[in-house]
Parts: C-alpha cells; structure tokens; sequence
C-alpha cells in the first residue's frame, strides 16, 4: 500500500470519525462498522487479510476549526526516519501547541506554537508546565494532569484561562486536552498535552450569550428610569465594570423625543448609574460639555472606543465627571448612542478598568446593539408613560386639592403612586350635621380609562353623598352606577379602547359623628379599617366585608357604628397598603400601633417613608384621620312638643342659644325663620318624638327630626295660594338643605352661612 494513505480520522477521545476505503482494505472493516468505535479496538482485533501482520502507520495532529483530529496515515515502505520527521514537523509547524511531560509534569519537548516566539523553546525545557502555560489558576490545572497521569484517562477540551504577561497583553482563553504517554509494557512515561488558542470563538459566544440576557432582562417594566437602571444591571460586570445611561430631559416626561443629530446644548438627565465612582448624581440634569467624546457621540450617531490615559485632554472639560473616571481608575471607554428611527434618546457610557482587559473594536458593535435594544425599550416606556402623566394629572386633580375638613377631624393622605396603575383615590366630603365621610376607593386598571372610571365613581359617591344616605346604601346604589358602567364597556367594540378586562372597583366609606362620637362605616371589596383609641387598644368588632362594587348578585354592604372616643385614630387603606400597614402582623403595623404616642403629621411622614421604601406594587392610598368631639357648648339639643307649643317653644330656645353664641341679628332671623316652618311641618305631617337640634360649626346647622319617614318636598306655590312657600323660602335662605333618613324617622336639616366665624 503506498506510502501517505489516510485510514482514518479519530477525535481526541479516541473515536473514529472518518474511515477511509484504505481502511476498509486494510482491516477489513466498513465504515459503519468503524465508525464511533475505538481505534485501539479496531487495531488491535483487526479481522481478514491484514490480520497477520498490519502494516506501520503514522498518527499526526490536524486542526480542524477549534478542534483537533488525528490523522492516521499508512507508513507503507516509509523509510526508518520518517517517524522522527513527521514529528520533528509537527513540532516546528503545527498551530496546536504541544507539550510532552514527564512524570513530574516538566516539559521535555514544546512545539514552536507553545510558546512566545520571541523566546527559544529551549528556555522552557525542564520547567514545571503550569510556568510556561501562565495558567490562571495553576494549582488547579495541575491537579487535573496528575489525574490524568494516575488514571489514564483522557482529559479533551478543557477551557483554560491564563494571565496576561510581558509577551501577551491579554489573557487567552485556551483549549486543553491531556493524554497519558505510555511505553511497550505499559509503564507511565508523562503526558502529552495539546492547547488550541480558543480567546476569540469565547469572545464571540460570550458577546451573543450576553445580548440575549440583555434582550431577556432589559424592557419588562413601563418606566424610562426603570428601563435604564435594568440596562446598567445587566451591563455591569458581565461587560463593563463602570456604566452609565443619560436620557434626554425630555423623553424621561414622555415628550417627544428631538430628531438626530442633537443640539449640542440639549439637556440630559442621569438617569442611571451602576458602578464604583459617581461624578453627578442620578436625576441629575445638565448639557453635555463640547469637545468630549460624549457630544461628540451626540453629534453624530456614531459609537466611539475612547483610550484613557493622562493624555487624555477632554477629560478637564467637565471637572466633576473627570475627576470621577480618574478615581474609578477606569482605562478604556465605549460610548454610545440611544437612537431610534432617527430620534435621540440619549447615550449610553460604558467604562473598563485596570483588573480588566481594554475594550476591542467588537465591544462596539456590542454596545451598539445593546444601545439598540435599550433605545426600543426606552421609547416603549416614555409612550406608555405619556399616557400614565397624563392620566395621573387627571387623577391628581380629581383628589382633594385643598382640605375641607372641619375642626371635628384631624386627615392626612398618603398616596403612593404606580407608573402601571393609576386606579386609587380617597377623599374627605363635609355632611349635614357636622359629620364627615372619609372615602377611599380603587379601580383595577391603568391608563386613562382607570383614571375616567375613577372620575366617575368619585362624582357619583359625591353626588349619593349629598342624598344624606347611611353608607351601606349608598355602597348600594354606587354599586349599580359601577354595574350599569361595566356593562356599558362590556358593550364596546372589540377594539374599542376601553378596560382590558372586567371592570373591578373597590370603596370603603367611614361617616364621623364628632356629636355621637361614632363612625359607621361599610366597604366593598376593601380592607376593613383599623382604629387605635387614645389608650393604644383598638375597639371590639368588626367591619364586616362586602362584596366589590361590580360583583355578581345583590349581596348588601352591612354597616357598623363604632364608638370612638375624642383623640382615636382611624386609618383607612386600599389593598396594598392594608396588608403592610393595617393587617395585623403586617411589616408596618408597629407604627399604626404607636399612633396614640406621636402626631398625626409624623405617624403620615413615617408610614410614608417605611412604604415607599419597600413600594413595588399597585398604586394604593391611605387616609389617617384623628377624631375630636365638638365641644358640648356648641350644640343645643331640645325635645319638643307633638302639639301647637312646639313652634313657639323652639323658636324662643334657639333665640336664645344664637343669643349666647353672639350670631348676628340678620342670621337670627333668618334660623328663627327656618325653625318655625320646619317644626311646623313636623307638628303637621310628622309624627312624636319631635326633636330640635342646633350645631355651630363652619356653619350654622338647624334640625327638626321626628317619628315619620316621608321627606318634605319644595312646592311651587300659585299667586293666589296661601301656603305651600315654607320650604321654597328655606331653601332660597339656606346654603343647602336637605332630609336624612335613620331608623326612627328622618330629620330635616338647612345650613345657614355665618358671616364670620364667631366665639362658641
């Protein structure tokens, strides 16, 4: 058989896999038969005409791809020396790098690739392998040869990191495989261990591994400053050790964005930072300085790779920022534009330092791409959160803009804003009697349809309000206004932009009596409230649950009546901040507990602080109310006669309480006016016990109650008819009147504005 034949192919585990027709002659084996199994196997059990005696063969390396081969070769008639020749050549001219060992793992041999080529091979001969390989962690790769000379076992494509040296200024990554040498009896001469230069195929799976975790992890959120802080989390250590986002000041509103290029002086906000030194804060905003690579970057699109080093001048145009990539001990620089469909968004500063190898020219590209991404994203979020600010202005002027809480009541809101949901309110509504009710409700949505559904809920409980209905119907009737609305977006179109589900809405209402010393109170899917007494207890009870506004069926709201003595402190809460705050071993409700202890300003200032602190859910609010009585001395409170005597009788005692109080004359009249023509439609078409009621507040409130349901009415009296104007001149006098409704009648009220707020 001539010389030079290839037999087979086998890989570094010592499986065939390529068996050539020379083979098949040879051995007498197909190349089915061959192929996956062990060459010493098909060598040393070779059937058929080469059985008697095989012919010599030559074993060379060839390197394919990242990988290395062994070629076997037919010797033929080869001459004594063409072994030695072979391998002489392999050592002085093959890429792979081979290294024979001795026992004691010291380099006998080294191919010409197995060392600096400035340096003779020579120089390595007798040294310990792990010294002339520059291993990072040597004692390890060590240990590994030894295994390999005690066990024979093979050791294929086992990665390597070595340090950087003299002669390399980067660490290389390496592909090392050991095989145990052996002689004729099977005596351990040392090892052969072959390396493939393998730094740049690591590089390039590194980079892709690492732009799919940036695609994975950068975008979840709808929040510009959310999105940027996700891209230096993921940027930094896996690419840069040092990274910075700055977002145009514009975009972070959900402006806009301006067209590229940039204006050189257009500001740009810091929007997030991840590393060891900080030159200007996060939030800060300021124009970039001209003449660095950043407006540079700016100017025209384009990423940069930037040295730094002490010649590097621009790094004096802007002090703060200098004077930090100095301290940061930084060394190289990749900037970056955020850009999309032609319109900046910002740039991105990507920063090394000295532990670290410099960036090269394919870091760009890298950078570039994750700036590509980031830039998508960021735009995603500034859209949606146009929308959200949008939105939640609406929302914010929908709450109270100023308090209208009378003297009875000590409030304090918290709210706790969501860029993904907009759907919480509270508020606070005088009523007759100079009872006030706290409210509190949600809506489960974002955007705004949750902020419109909320305007009309919180219209319509205002609306109810007015009607003087107990908070358990008027739970009812807000229900059926929060039905009728669900049905009507359940109507819509299919791509009509209304909720993307169900409608779901919450509330919980709280009626203050500062007279009584009561609340009654009733809720609709929302936490029950909790009230912390001046002794630091909490009352005995429940609120018991209702169903959500927009539940199936027409399940009632119970209402409750607590007793509450001046100086307690009741706290009203949508979902979120209920179960930290209110529920009993909820993570904050130590604060709520001490209420008693401290102000009710600082009791707000301290939730706030420890919720916001730990904020990562649905947009939820809170009402703290502190209760006081109304002072016994502002209220009269006179039975009255079932008969004719009742006018008279009321009038002569309200005179003289107005007289006490100091209200002025006109006033007086005007209330002795109402008296007398509410206890005489009480005497009428009421019913016993008759019963009247004055209240100096922020007004002047009059009431007649008495044993009969039905509510008066204002006629529209003819010029000839002589009665029927009583309560048409009421309510031409009064800022408002009206009749609410209890379990033992009702009672007809007027308020009367005072001129000035006079001494009880």
């Amino acid at each position: 058989m001539p010389s030079g034949d290839v037999l087979a192919l086998v890989d570094e585990s010592g499986r065939v896999v390529e068996w050539g027709p020379a083979a098949e002659e040879l051995l007498g084996r197909s190349a089915e038969e061959a192929v996956g199994r062990s060459v010493t196997a098909l060598m040393g059990a070779a059937p058929g005409p080469g059985a008697a005696g095989l012919p010599r063969v030559l074993v060379s390396p060839v390197q394919r791809g990242t990988s290395v081969v062994w070629q076997v070769l037919s010797a033929g008639d080869a001459a004594p020396g063409l072994d030695a020749a072979v391998l002489q050549a392999l050592f002085a001219h093959a890429p792979v790098a081979l290294y024979v060992l001795d026992d004691r793992l010291r380099v006998l041999r080294v191919s010409a690739a197995g060392g600096p080529r400035a340096v003779p091979a020579g120089h390595f001969l007798g040294r310990h392998f792990t010294e002339v390989c520059a291993f990072e962690a040597p004692e390890a790769e060590a240990a590994v040869a030894r295994a390999v000379l005690d066990s024979g076992e093979p050791v294929v494509d086992r990665l390597v990191r070595s340090v950087r040296t003299p002669q390399e200024a980067r660490g290389r990554i390496r592909s090392f495989s050991y095989f145990r040498l052996e002689d004729a009896g099977g005596g351990v001469l040392g090892l052969v261990a072959s390396a493939v230069d393998v730094t740049e195929r690591e590089k390039a799976l590194h980079r892709l591994a690492f732009l799919d975790r940036v695609r994975a992890r950068v975008g979840h959120r709808l929040n510009v400053a959310t999105v940027c802080q996700e891209v230096v989390e993921v940027v930094v250590p896996a690419f840069a050790s040092v990274a910075v986002v700055e977002v145009v000041d514009d975009v972070v509103r959900g402006e806009e964005p301006p067209a590229a290029p940039a204006r050189t002086d257009i500001p740009l906000r810091r929007a997030a930072f991840k590393g060891i030194v900080s030159g200007h804060p996060v939030g800060d905003v300021r124009a970039l300085p001209s003449g660095t690579p950043f407006s540079h970057v700016l100017a025209d699109m384009r990423p940069r790779l930037v040295r730094i080093d002490e010649d590097s001048r621009w790094l004096d145009v802007d002090p703060d920022r200098g004077d930090a990539i100095r301290r940061s001990l930084s060394h190289s620089l990749i900037v970056a534009p955020l850009e999309l469909r032609g319109q900046v968004l910002g740039v991105v500063s990507f920063y090394r330092q000295l532990h670290e190898d410099p960036f090269e020219e394919d870091d760009v590209q890298v950078a570039a791409a994750v700036c590509a991404h980031a830039a998508l994203c960021i735009n995603n979020a500034r859209q949606y959160m146009r929308e959200w600010i949008i939105a939640a202005t609406v929302q914010h002027r929908l709450l109270p803009q100023r308090s209208a809480v009378p003297d009875t009541l000590e409030v304090a809101g918290l709210h706790l804003r969501n860029p993904e949901d907009t759907g919480a309110w509270f508020d606070v509504i005088p009523l007759s009697g100079a009872r006030t009710a706290l409210v509190v409700g949600n809506v489960a949505g974002q955007g705004m349809t949750a902020a419109i559904v909320v305007g009309l809920l919180r219209t319509a409980v205002h609306t109810l309000a007015a009607l003087d209905l107990e908070p358990d119907e008027l739970l009812a009737r807000l229900s059926d206004t929060a039905t009728r609305l669900a049905a009507a977006y359940a109507a819509l179109p299919p791509f009509d932009p209304g909720p993307p589900g169900p409608l779901t809405a919450g509330c919980l209402i709280a009626v203050h009596d500062p007279v009584a010393l009561t609340c009654t109170v009733a809720r609709a899917g929302l936490p029950a409230p909790v009230a912390v007494l001046p002794d630091g207890t909490t009352p005995g009870g429940s609120v018991p649950p209702g169903p959500p506004l927009t539940g199936p069926g027409r399940a009632p709201f119970p209402a409750t009546t607590l007793s509450l003595p001046e100086g307690t402190t009741l706290a009203l809460a949508t979902a979120s901040l209920a179960e930290q705050v209110l529920a009993p071993a909820g993570p904050l409700r130590p604060l709520l507990d001490g209420a008693h202890t401290t102000t009710l300003p600082a009791l707000h200032d301290a939730i706030s602080a420890a919720a916001r602190d730990d904020h990562d859910a649905a947009e939820t609010v809170m009402l703290l109310a502190r209760t006081r009585a109304l002072p016994a001395g502002r209220v009269l409170t006179l039975p009255l006669p079932a008969d004719a005597e009742a006018a008279p009788v009321a009038r002569a005692a309200a005179l003289r309480q107005l007289d006490s109080w100091g209200v002025d004359e006109e006033t007086a009249f005007t209330t002795e006016l109402v008296v007398s023509e509410f206890v005489g439609n009480a005497v009428r078409h009421g019913a016993p016990p008759l019963r009247l009621r004055l209240i100096l507040d922020r007004m002047l409130t009059c009431e007649v109650s008495d044993g009969a349901p039905s509510s008066p009415r204002v006629k529209h009296a003819r010029t000839v008819d002589e009665t029927g104007r009583g309560l048409f001149i009421v309510a031409s006098l009064a800022e408002q009147w009206g009749t609410r409704h209890h379990a033992h009648g009702k009672t007809v009220w007027a308020e009367l504005p005072l001129p000035a707020a006079p001494a009880p």
